[in-house]
């Protein structure tokens, strides 16, 4: 939360800065910070080493940067970009098992409603996660962990609240499908060997046009 907090003061801190161009032809940039809160149910591993088992992926906070460019007035095309986020994943009533990092690149297309001071905007795009620098720990430490990439539908929501004349604020909400395969030592971890990350990604962030 301390990442969420500086960018907050980031955000504040921009907000003096000269309404947002959202117009055909134009371009937006976004930094901010989110945080990536995978569902509560991830799923079970089946006949591994350690029985069935049921898997929890925590959460993580990092810097993010969006870049738009508007097809048609309030039509845009984004792209968002962020610094790997970190997970740990860990097994219920077992602890943790392992870390891993992600990038998450996602593409969508998003339409801005009105042209007041207060624009909700919708999208939905197409998301891809790789996975790197997993690493088993814990009850099977030692062991080769590896994680899929996976390509699955976001969907995104927002309030944009408009500081000047270039700038605003914005809140938004993503829901990813982010699903993966989990191999250890090289081998599928029973059927079921699918954990559903499934995450909200939601933060805040200050988008200024270009």
């Amino acid at each position: 939360m301390n990442t969420l907090r500086i960018a907050l003061a980031a955000v504040l801190a921009l907000a003096a800065t000269p309404a947002l161009a959202q117009s055909a032809g134009t371009w937006t940039v976004g930094i901010g910070a989110h945080n990536v809160a995978p569902k509560s149910d991830n799923g079970t591993l089946t006949a591994t080493p350690l029985g069935n088992l049921k898997m929890d992926v925590g959460s993580n906070v990092r810097p993010t940067i969006t870049g738009e460019y508007f097809l048609k007035d309030n039509l845009g095309v984004e792209v968002l970009a962020a610094l790997p986020f970190q997970h740990d994943i860990s097994v219920v009533g077992v602890g943790k098992v392992g870390s891993t990092k992600h990038l998450p690149p996602t593409v969508s297309l998003q339409y801005h409603f009105g042209q007041g001071k207060v624009k909700p905007f919708v999208g939905i795009g197409v998301n891809y996660t790789t996975f790197f620098s997993s690493k088993a720990e814990g009850a099977i430490a030692g062991a080769n962990l590896d994680l899929s990439d996976s390509w699955g539908l976001a969907a995104h929501l927002g309030v944009d609240f408009k500081v000047g004349e270039k700038g605003a604020i914005r809140i938004d909400y993503r829901k990813i499908d982010i699903d993966t395969k989990v191999k250890l030592n090289g081998a599928n971890l029973g059927t079921r060997n699918t954990v559903n990350i499934d995450p909200s990604v939601y933060g805040i962030a200050y988008v200024f046009a270009l």
